[in-house]
């Protein structure tokens, strides 16, 4: 039995295909969980969320006052921070899965703006703050067995 973050070896013939946009919208489309990436106030942050898609663009919650709230926010009108995104899925027993990436500008949703979304918040709690993520840059890779 493998532990989280141990490795398998690869497949014998393993093929790495290259997705394009619609294929990788339309993996990412049914929701779950994923990770959002940005430069924090620490470094390089990496955190998982539940996300949905709304309106052709990512939607998750987060609290305010923690670390996407702060680190997201630039201050001056018209200035995006821009993200990462990232969602795979893998099977283990079968040596294959995919991985999609996406990055954009990650916006506040205001109050007045949320979203009909029934999006939970992945470490659960009172999370009231929306998150939009507008994929500008859409890229991903299937890996499987010849």
């Amino acid at each position: 039995m493998t532990t989280p973050g141990d490795s398998r070896p690869a497949a014998a013939e393993p093929a790495l295909e290259v997705l394009d946009r619609e294929e990788c919208l339309r993996l990412v489309a049914p929701g779950g969980i994923g990770r959002v990436a940005f430069n924090g106030s620490y470094g390089p942050t990496v955190l998982p969320v539940n996300y949905k898609i709304h309106e052709s663009a990512i939607v998750f919650r987060t609290s305010y006052g923690g670390p996407m709230d702060q680190d997201l926010r630039t201050g001056l009108e018209g200035v995006e921070i821009k993200i990462g995104f990232q969602v795979d899925r893998i099977d283990e027993a079968r040596q294959e899965g995919w991985s999609v990436l996406i990055q954009g500008p990650a916006h506040h949703v205001p109050p007045d703006e949320v979203p009909d979304v029934d999006v939970t918040p992945w470490a659960g709690g009172d999370r009231p703050l929306y998150i939009r993520i507008v994929p500008h840059q859409v890229t991903g890779r299937r890996i499987h067995r010849l």
